[in-house]
């Protein structure tokens, strides 16, 4: 079975490969966008009204393909809904289709739904509603009734609609066309094609706001309209050259598109879903690439243009936490720079919900800090404060969000990175983000198909669920080993067996670790035993006795609980050391003798401390501590077998290296945090309680505050040693374990004492190993009940009925809607506007 799942796993690997990652187009990954689209298809060709044709005919035919079975275009939610932004791209695709006197039964089946959908506006907070559905909606309706598409709505919309035309109306009387002030929005210009004859624009000023690729904000929509508006040559290249490298037809709401933001989205997804391991080659070349583009550009201050504030925060936080995560040199100023924007940081204060994605960037970017980088301390309690701002108690009508964001923001609030587990992170992002917000497009966050795959979700889910295959065979060898000798039924203290399995294999995951989880798991259950035999069962003689014969290694002699550890550790030993080259054998076998030594040594004297009452210096107690608590043995252990080139040195006591005694400190540290009042009862030591015997004016409180300011800082020392050459000799990969060891005892011992309770992890054990995950198909449309009305009902469907006459200052304009009088009508910006459409309720 597990080689059948093997080859499903490789095989998926390869077309996933060959699909996402042999294109040199990245336009290739980017999602059409039906709104935009059917604003290219309404284009007429030159000389249009003698032959009747598109311009861009592959755009109306993707219209006609492209339709949702239930009515509608454009995109569907994470659980296969349509989303709010269906209603305007139906609008608009009935309008192109209607342009071209083509399909009418798309036509009719798009009618029914939005006339069956419009009414869940009544149930919508219009000031939830992004601001692009504000600007874009209004003008679609109006738009559809020029083009002589008749809309009917149930009455109790109207209040609602007439919402969202009235927060339009505000919007356009207090904004510019393009207001210098609003950095962090699109201004109102960037909606061109839905604004009405109020905005007569002034074609020079269009122009004076072309990109130099000829776009207008790089929204094909806006852009179709400038072109329409001034026949600027500049805009039919950047429309054309849009379509060239849209093949299908289909175009994306942003063009062109950011190739490295797609480059590290597709690199930050992989990751997430716990899919690094098959495709490590590709993500050091992309990473690679982006590393050197970033030391070669010229630094340059963030541009002072709309959303591309936000959009570069997002794009320069992911790259930081990806860059560092792979052990490259990258500067946090890279992204901190909004630390220095007054502005930015009001504008996200004051609008916290629209920039939930961005924060949780910054946020998860400031994960990995080093010593000194207060900037990094800055931007994480900013980002925390925004996001804690944005939760909301019911995220049903955030419409620029997916569920599976707020699920995740939620759950990386309450536990923090270094406590949480890969295995189980790799098992929220598949369950949760079955779409993945990408980028802000106009106001809102677009999607890559690549995060949002059926065959990618595929792969992810079957790798999943092949470790769990691992897991539950090794899990269960494991127990047998442990009933084997004995360790599971000794009478006394604590069998942890699925603990320390769990701890161990979810954060040391890849299946080709399989030797080194069986050797830790191992060490960690013999620790486990030891120790509490040392705490609670053995008498001062039999402990003595025991040391003095771990210090020989030898045996002899040895009865009951005293000869069964010894038995189990020295047969552990001899199977490590049987997997090195004869030459080393008896050398390595020598060196871990030594680790346990020193171990059982600490055990010994903390044991003797209890026994006569003694109470050693904070320094003294520490000293001993870190051995004592032997997280480094497990480390080393486990570092040892998995890379051969781990120097001896590292092994000996009095030479390990600094990642090796962070690790040790921070592990004793963190378990004294939360064991102080069960140490206090069985009369031990412990350094909250040594820190409140030596300070008497302080607190409880204090002193383990004091204890959790020294974890902060270790922390930061010891992810500098984990992430970085040149601080240590020892191996990547050895350093990678160091980090898994630490963040397991995190988990541990975190916001409590994990460890030692019966039932706290019962929950995530069960989905690390025994429970496949939820199918991730989204679910099935709902289909539009088709609008009915009855004769003999007294129930009055009311009829929106508007006009909007399209007017802007140019003899050249080409009509789009050919039956329409356009009227010219003009206004001084700063006159009074009128609503921008009539409607009237009719009975029918």
């Amino acid at each position: 079975m597990e080689t059948s799942k093997y080859s499903s796993i490789k095989s998926l690997v390869s077309e996933i490969k060959e699909e996402y990652f042999s294109s040199d187009n990245p336009h290739a990954f980017v999602p059409a966008s039906a709104y935009d689209t059917a604003w290219l298809a309404m284009i007429p060709a030159d000389n249009a009204r003698k032959q009747n044709r598109p311009m861009f005919k592959n755009c109306l035919n993707w219209i006609l393909e492209n339709q949702k079975s239930g009515g509608f275009w454009g995109e569907i939610d994470e659980e296969g809904f349509s989303s709010i932004d269906a209603l305007p791209a139906t609008l608009v695709c009935m309008v192109a289709l209607k342009t071209w006197n083509i399909g009418q039964k798309n036509i009719e089946k798009g009618l029914k739904f939005v006339n069956s959908n419009i009414e869940m506006l009544s149930e919508i907070n219009d000031e939830d509603l992004p601001r692009r559905f504000v600007m874009v909606f209004p003008g679609m309706i109006a738009l559809a009734q020029e083009a002589g598409i008749e809309l009917v709505l149930p009455q109790r919309s109207g209040g609602a609609i007439a919402n969202i035309f009235f927060r339009r109306q505000q919007i356009l009387k207090k904004e510019e066309l393009v207001d210098e002030s609003q950095s962090c929005e699109l201004p109102v210009l960037a909606y061109l094609e839905s604004l009405t004859p109020t905005y007569n624009v002034d074609p020079r000023q269009i122009v004076s706001h072309l990109s130099d690729d000829g776009s207008l904000f790089q929204s094909p929509s806006a852009t179709v309209s400038a072109y329409m508006a001034t026949g600027d040559t500049n805009c039919r290249r950047y429309l054309e050259s849009l379509v060239e490298n849209c093949p299908n037809g289909g175009v994306p709401a942003r063009y062109p598109a950011d190739e490295e933001l797609i480059e590290l989205s597709m690199v930050d997804h992989l990751q997430r879903l716990g899919l690094a391991e098959h495709f490590n080659q590709e993500i050091d070349e992309i990473l690679g690439k982006i590393d050197r583009n970033q030391k070669n550009s010229v630094k340059s201050k963030p541009m002072k243009t709309n959303i591309l504030q936000p959009m570069k925060l997002y794009k320069d936080s992911l790259a930081f936490r990806l860059l560092r995560m792979q052990g490259y040199d990258v500067n946090p100023g890279k992204f901190c720079w909004f630390l220095n924007d007054a502005e930015i940081l009001k504008h996200m204060e004051e609008n916290c919900e629209k920039f939930i994605t961005v924060m949780h960037s910054v946020y998860t970017a400031t994960d990995l800090q080093f010593p000194g980088e207060y900037e990094l301390e800055e931007a994480r309690s900013f980002s925390k404060r925004i996001l804690q701002k944005s939760i909301k108690p019911n995220w049903d009508h955030d419409f620029m969000h997916s569920k599976g964001l707020h699920n995740v923001v939620k759950h990386e609030l309450k536990l923090p990175w270094i406590a949480r587990l890969d295995h189980l992170d790799h098992r929220k992002w598949i369950e949760e983000y079955k779409s993945t917000p990408m980028w802000i497009g106009s106001d809102s966050f677009y999607r890559l198909p690549f995060l949002d795959d059926k065959k990618l979700m595929q792969l992810a889910v079957e790798n999943y669920e092949f470790r769990q295959l691992i897991f539950k065979n090794e899990l269960e060898e494991l127990k047998r080993w442990s009933v084997k000798w004995g360790l599971s039924n000794m009478g006394f203290g604590r069998e942890k067996t699925t603990y320390l399995y769990f701890a161990v294999a979810t954060n040391i995951f890849q299946p080709i670790n399989s030797t080194g989880r069986s050797i830790i798991a191992k060490a960690a259950i013999i620790v486990t035993v030891a120790d509490d035999f040392y705490d609670m069962e053995g008498s001062l003689n039999e402990l003595e006795t025991l040391t003095d014969a771990i210090k020989r290694w030898d045996g002899k002699g040895l009865q009951g609980h005293s000869n069964t550890i010894f038995s189990v550790l020295d047969h552990l030993i001899e199977d490590i050391a049987l997997k090195f080259e004869t030459q080393e054998r008896n050398e390595m076998r020598e060196k871990l003798r030594d680790i346990w030594r020193e171990t059982f040594d600490s055990w010994m004297v903390e044991k003797s401390w209890s026994h006569s009452g003694y109470i050693p210096s904070m320094d003294e107690y520490l000293k001993t501590g870190m051995i004592s608590i032997s997280a480094h043995m497990l480390a080393l252990l486990a570092s040892c077998f998995s890379n051969p080139r781990i120097q001896k040195a590292e092994l000996k006591p009095t030479e390990y290296e600094n990642i090796t005694k962070l690790l040790m400190i921070i592990a004793r540290l963190l378990n004294d945090t939360q064991s102080y009042e069960k140490e206090k009862a069985d009369g031990k030591m412990n350094l909250v309680l040594l820190h409140l015997n030596e300070n008497p004016e302080v607190c409880i409180e204090e002193s383990i505050a004091y204890v959790n300011e020294i974890v902060g800082l270790k922390w930061k020392e010891f992810l500098k040693h984990v992430l970085m050459d040149g601080s240590d000799d020892m191996p990547k990969s050895c350093k990678r374990i160091h980090l898994a060891c630490l963040k397991a005892f995190q988990m541990f011992f975190n916001s409590g004492n994990l460890f030692d309770s019966k039932t706290a992890l019962v929950d995530d054990i069960k989905k690390a190993i025994y429970l496949p995950i939820n199918d991730c198909e989204p679910m099935p449309l709902l289909k539009p009940q088709p609008l009915t009305i009855n004769g003999t009902t007294k129930h009055r469907v009311p009829k929106v009925s508007a006009s909007w006459n399209r007017a802007i200052k140019n003899p050249k304009t080409i009509s789009m809607i050919k039956q329409s009088n356009i009227g010219k009508i003009s206004i001084n910006q700063t006159a009074k506007l009128h609503v921008p459409m009539r409607f009237s309720f009719c009975s029918i």
